[in-house]
């Protein structure tokens, strides 16, 4: 029907005008939405990259550890340290929410969260003011929310077969009626998985000479079971006003079995000794956490206040065991070693914040906001060496270790738009006081440390359309953020990983601080072009030194680090039925930084590039080709060799588009790896060799119990506190 006979129909009534009787009656046509059938992959915002999860096929039957794997400039290590855009220390969001996790347990959690529960992730490399000043940059994960009336539901299963199994699960629900809006999401991830890391280390006097050899082989066999749920309640007691409660938890069980073999050879390469190591390691992670919320609006013009109050708890259980057999060369036992542990640990996190926003009527808008976090942490690690049936406690590496830190943050961001010039202007202050504890024993004195300091963190963006339709568009942006330790690596306690590597932590970290710069040419939504500048303080990275024969990995304050990184995407439409976006990027970065006994001065030229094609298909058919790859590159001490990732799918839709079942493979060549070798260790060269069980084939199976799904509309509460608690 015409727009003007639909308008005709539907105009309304106005006051005082006669009505014929004799004519149909009609109804005022209150909204007209259009909604388009598919979302674009990538989409472009002045201050952040959206990347659409069910807009690729190979996301289904993945892990959200798996699809951000594919996202624009994201690079996962095998310990599940992220790196974007060549930088490390990325603060991760769920739902604006922070997650409270370490890398390592970050990265079991986004293994337990499939992504048929997300509905988009939020990638800015260069936050405003009115996020934590934490982190190289902000990754936010947005989960999807059912906003229709009634009872709806969307439930998915997955069965992924690599070299084992993995299965994952998922059940999003919502129950919307009056002012009354209750919803639950529950997900679950079971797998079993391996890793194999083999290890070569050769050693020389200070003339360069050979003096010994040694290999190691580690096979990391793993079963991992994680669920996770969430349940939230809105009560809308006015039209403007919404109060809110949200409770989460995750329980995740991991059993690891870790076997290594080592050889010790002379200087000739002939073998000395060899070690079989029988050891296992069993964690248990418990995560709960509860929030209250509260928004008000004030009128219809924007202007609104509101509360966000949080707690989380955290319990982590770790039981490693040790058992290490010493050969001569001929096969002969010469000795037996064994070693428990037990490492508990307990974080308990609070925090409240307030945010307000005031439009005025001249286009432009102001922000202000405050905040205050406690931390109190408690972590031991007690280790046992088993004689005769006994254990007997080691001292030199038993201890027990307490940190608190209490951070107060304060911010101001004013906003305004022209006819074709735009900007935003912040500035956030933090004041951060932290108190350590060290217990001691017979061996190890007992010690302590503060650290109190405050700073200023401006950001500023600048938009102008070259032209009056807003074809062309100029970006710039300036921002200064800080990344504070993990807590847990501020404790100079020592793990092994086996009898020739530990990794300890470091009382004496300090922040790394970053200022960013940031230029970029948009050509609507379809071409992007980049160049951005970061110039970094007091680097927190890992770093290796060596004491005897052992290795001890320790998180360390590299001096400085100049990066650039020039970036381009491009969204194109070849054929009505052919989707492709591709994205690109040049790094060079150069580090420079005295190094225990050595000076590290290492630069590193590398290029990334990732791409989708998507092909839709009559009759509910559509497909999939993806691809990603990383030359050749150094991050401080470590230089890694190329690797890359091809991935494709096909789907079909089912029962009037309520359903689909998708079939998709990761990793087709087997080409995800890491390798290479580390520098800067007095008479030492290490080199590594990472193969990972990422080949795989996934069967999908998804169904939808209403009409469709909305992420839910909430203020951009963020912490940085969730993301340092490791184990």
């Amino acid at each position: 029907m015409p727009l003007q006979q639909l308008y005709a129909q539907t105009k309304p009534v106005t006051s005082g005008q006669k009505t014929d009787s004799s004519k149909p009656a009609t109804h005022e046509l209150h909204e007209v939405v259009v909604r388009s059938s598919s979302k674009p992959l990538i989409e472009q915002g002045i201050d952040k990259t959206i990347v659409n999860v069910d807009a690729q096929i190979s996301n289904a039957g993945a892990n959200m550890l798996e699809v951000l794997q594919k996202a624009p400039g994201i690079v996962i290590d095998e310990d599940g340290n992220i790196t974007f855009k060549g930088k490390t220390g990325v603060l991760v969001l769920i739902d604006d929410k922070p997650t409270y996790l370490s890398a390592a347990d970050l990265a079991a959690y986004l293994k337990s969260l499939p992504s048929s529960a997300v509905d988009k992730i939020e990638l800015m490399d260069n936050p405003p003011a009115k996020y934590d000043a934490a982190g190289a940059g902000v990754i936010n994960i947005k989960t999807k929310k059912i906003t229709t009336r009634g009872f709806n539901s969307n439930m998915t299963g997955s069965y992924i077969q690599g070299m084992y199994w993995r299965y994952s699960g998922s059940v999003n629900m919502n129950y919307h009626s009056g002012k009354w809006n209750l919803f639950a999401n529950l997900g679950s991830y079971n797998e079993k998985k391996q890793r194999i890391l083999d290890v070569t280390r050769d050693y020389y006097d200070s003339s360069g000479n050979p003096l010994s050899w040694f290999t190691q082989s580690n096979l990391f066999l793993s079963r991992f079971h994680n669920g996770n749920i969430k349940l939230g309640l809105d009560y809308n007691s006015s039209s403007r006003t919404t109060w809110g409660v949200v409770v989460s938890g995750t329980l995740s069980d991991n059993q690891e079995y870790r076997p290594n073999y080592n050889n010790l050879y002379n200087a000739a390469h002939q073998l000395d000794s060899s070690v079989i190591a029988e050891n296992t390691q069993h964690t248990v992670f418990h995560r709960g956490s509860a929030n209250l919320n509260y928004l008000h609006k004030f009128d219809t013009t924007g202007r609104q206040v509101s509360v966000d109050l949080d707690y989380s708890h955290f319990d982590i259980y770790g039981d490693p065991v040790f058992l290490y057999n010493t050969y001569n060369p001929q096969g002969v036992l010469l000795d037996t070693q064994r070693i428990t542990g037990h490492i508990p640990g307990t974080t308990n996190i609070y925090a409240a914040k307030t945010d307000w926003v005031f439009p005025f009527s001249t286009g432009s808008q102001l922000q202000l906001g405050a905040k205050t976090s406690y931390v109190a942490t408690n972590n031991a690690a007690d280790y046992y060496n088993i004689v005769n049936g006994h254990g007997y406690v080691d001292n030199t590496t038993t201890n027990r270790f307490l940190y608190n830190e209490n951070i107060n943050a304060a911010y101001l961001s004013y906003s305004r738009k022209l006819r074709r010039f735009s900007l935003q202007l912040g500035l956030r202050l933090e004041n951060t006081n932290g108190f350590g504890h060290q217990l001691g024993n017979a061996v190890v004195a007992d010690s302590a440390f503060a650290k109190h300091y405050t700073s200023l963190f401006p950001t500023a963006y600048f938009s102008y359309k070259l032209d009056t339709a807003g074809t062309h568009v100029l970006n710039l942006s300036f921002g200064r953020r800080i990344s504070r330790p993990y807590y847990q690596d501020l404790n100079p306690f020592v793990f092994f990983q086996n009898k020739y590597t530990y990794f300890s932590g470091n009382p004496y970290l300090r922040p790394q601080f970053t200022s960013t710069s940031k230029l970029s040419y948009q050509y609507k939504s379809l071409l992007t072009v980049g160049v951005m500048y970061d110039y970094a303080t007091d680097i927190q990275i890992e770093t290796i030194r060596q004491d005897s024969s052992v290795l001890i990995s320790t998180t360390g304050n590299i001096g400085h680090l100049s990066h650039w990184n020039f970036n381009t995407s491009l969204a194109i439409k070849p054929a009505r039925w052919w989707t492709v976006n591709l994205y690109g990027e040049l790094n060079y970065s150069h580090y420079t930084s005295a190094l225990y006994n050595s000076y590290l001065n290492t630069s590193s030229l590398y290029a990334y590039c990732n791409g989708s094609n998507q092909f839709s298909f009559d009759k509910g058919w559509s497909a999939e080709l993806s691809f990603m790859y990383q030359s050749p590159a150094t991050f401080a001490q470590f230089k890694k060799v190329p690797f890359s990732q091809l991935n494709m799918g096909i789907q079909k839709k089912l029962w009037k588009d309520k359903g689909s079942v998708k079939l998709s493979a990761r990793d087709i060549f087997n080409s995800y790896a890491s390798a290479g070798f580390i520098t800067s260790i007095p008479n030492a060269v290490v080199h590594f060799h990472n193969a990972f069980d990422s080949r795989s084939v996934s069967l999908s199976l998804t169904y939808n119990f209403g009409k469709h799904f909305e992420t839910r509309e909430k203020r951009n509460d963020n912490n940085e506190e969730v993301n340092r608690v490791k184990n």
